[in-house]
């Protein structure tokens, strides 16, 4: 329900059940996202009573669909359970989805204790299971009709290859938008290595997928802690290659190779980072002189502010809110801390919902009311940041909450929300669903926290492929930028994307509307002293209605520096991908 199924595939059982008889899920292969159903030829079906699922922690969810000419009346979409049937023959309905589920918190084996390898025999991976690949293909092809821009750069690159030699490190949510990007850079000549950014992102299917494809990848869905690190390091301690380009998101895997291996530093060429928690900490690095190479600033972008911040929040946060609590926005009273781009995106939805949203650490001038959260915390019945710093949603706030209070975050870091501080002896942790649970306070009270505190939109649900591939193609160029700059062109510093690659990002994607520029006549350009051809914004010009701190909400830390960083350009790309006609 609420879902995109893209095929189903009906799997016979044999032999045919008898009376009584108990199947497992567990003992079927190559099992995607499980759902079984049990189908008679003359329509009709049976299962045992409610309670014979109930007794293994199952629930129940019924709903009719039409597969040819037979009718699926009862659908248990759930993962590692057992079904009695009576003298009926058997099915397993496999449903593919456009939306991944694969949750893997259930299985018993860890990745890294299995042995792996894909058809060609290469093993250089860590997935949860490489026999989804056919699954994610399917995954990466659809994402693909969605990202015009990316698809273009790998029609450029037949002609050349602008990252022939560069050894990219990437360390991002691995989706299927994400695989899109990394087979793109490695058409423009690349090789990648990647691990995941959050432990509840991966689509275990598009790991696979990957790996199926030669790319060597460190990541399952529902990694621990230790996963998480030991990922990163699979990706940068490999013997015979070393990075010489960092595509960060969150400033993890830059902080592991600064701390673990400082002397890599030496052949990387530049980083591009793409989320404002990652920005900060590389403008704390540049403030201590501690920053050892160029970094590009993909988070301040024009497009990546104005597209992926406003409306890939703006679409994702309800159904993220939806998928995991059912809850109904009318009426409900909503605060959202931080009113940068990503948290315009969310009051936008929640207010088109008939929410009563109230606004955090922001301005009131959209309509908007400007509250403390400490003052109307009590009343509350959904909070969500959206902030880039720590600590904002602490324990006295937790405390103070109303029973069924729902606590989430839209920023990046898990910090945002003091989820440590619910690790006591005197609270109970429920989990109820999976990236769903309650809290439970001695006196009965229960707040819903959702992904621990992690990004909800892609722990929890899927965002807009094509809002991504705005910022992908962004990532994709800032890469070129940095790799194929001279020597000395760009300093040890953050450096915003000059308006000539924005709008050449823009360029690509007008085609998907039927958009058409209307061109300046010569009496026009030289009026605003510009060039026909771009860019058409002078480097002072703020496209943000916001303040001028280079992070995505007000609430900035006092260590960001202000001014100086928000100038640093370059004027001229150097690379000639930039140089075309817009």
């Amino acid at each position: 329900q609420n879902r995109f199924v893209s095929s189903i595939k009906l799997i016979p059982v044999r032999p045919q059940a008898s009376p009584g008889h108990v199947l497992s899920l567990k003992s079927l292969p190559n099992l995607l996202i499980p759902a079984l159903a049990v189908v008679h030829a003359k329509e009709k079906i049976q299962f045992f009573q409610t309670e014979t699922f109930h007794k293994v922690g199952i629930g129940l969810c019924f709903y009719k669909m039409i597969w040819g000419k037979e009718k699926i009346m009862s659908v248990i979409a759930f993962k590692d359970f057992c079904v009695a049937t009576h003298n009926t023959p058997v099915y397993v309905c496999l449903f593919f989805l456009a939306a991944s589920y694969t949750d893997s918190s259930d299985d018993e084996t860890s990745p890294r204790d299995k042995q792996q390898k894909n058809s060609k025999g290469n093993g250089d991976f860590c997935i949860k299971n490489i026999k989804q690949a056919d699954f994610g293909r399917r995954e990466i092809e659809i994402a693909e009709q969605e990202m015009p821009a990316l698809m273009a750069l790998r029609k450029r690159a037949q002609g050349e290859k602008p990252l022939a030699g560069a050894k990219v490190v990437g360390c991002t949510h691995i989706t299927a938008q994400t695989a899109v990007l990394m087979e793109t850079l490695s058409a423009l000549g690349a090789q990648c290595r990647w691990a995941a950014c959050n432990i509840y992102s991966t689509q275990n299917e598009v790991a696979a997928a990957l790996a199926e494809g030669g790319f060597s990848v460190f990541a399952w869905k529902g990694e621990s802690e230790d996963d998480f690190w030991w990922c990163i390091d699979r990706c940068v301690n490999v013997e015979g290659w070393q990075p010489n380009m960092i595509l960060d998101d969150g400033g993890d895997l830059t902080h592991w190779i600064y701390k673990k291996y400082p002397n890599m530093f030496k052949k990387i060429k530049g980083i591009v980072e793409e989320s404002v928690t990652g920005v900060h900490r590389l403008y704390q690095l540049s403030k201590a002189g501690k920053l050892c190479v160029p970094a590009m600033n993909v988070n301040d972008s024009v497009t990546k502010q104005k597209f992926d911040n406003l409306y890939c929040c703006r679409e994702s946060i309800l159904d993220g809110l939806k998928r995991t609590t059912d809850v109904m926005f009318g009426g409900k009273q909503v605060v959202v801390c931080g009113y940068g781009e990503v948290g315009k995106g969310c009051c936008a939805a929640l207010k088109a919902m008939d929410s009563d949203c109230t606004v955090s650490h922001g301005s009131p001038m959209d309509g908007f009311r400007l509250v403390k959260l400490n003052e109307v915390i009590r009343q509350v019945d959904i909070v969500i940041t959206c902030t880039g710093n720590k600590n904002v949603v602490v324990r006295e706030y937790l405390d103070r909450m109303k029973n069924g209070c729902i606590v989430c975050n839209m920023g990046h870091s898990n910090t945002e929300i003091d989820v440590a501080s619910l690790r006591t002896p005197e609270l109970t942790w429920e989990r109820v669903r999976s990236q769903v649970d309650h809290v439970i306070w001695p006196d009965g009270k229960r707040i819903v926290l959702l992904a621990e505190g992690r990004l909800l939109n892609l722990s929890c649900s899927t965002v807009p492929t094509f809002v991504l591939s705005i910022t992908a193609t962004t990532q994709a160029l800032a890469l070129i930028e940095l790799y194929n700059a001279p020597e000395g062109r760009y300093k040890q510093d953050v450096y915003l994307l000059p308006k000539k690659m924005d709008e050449y990002v823009a360029s690509l994607h007008l085609p998907t509307f039927d958009a058409h520029l209307t061109e300046l006549s010569d009496e026009q350009a030289k009026y605003l002293g510009l060039n026909k051809n771009g860019p058409f914004k002078p480097n002072y010009y703020r496209y943000e209605n916001t303040s001028t701190q280079p992070c995505m909400s007000s609430l900035s830390p006092a260590h960001v520096p202000l001014g100086f960083h928000r100038i640093v350009f370059s004027l001229k790309p150097i690379s000639n991908w930039f140089n075309m006609s817009i």
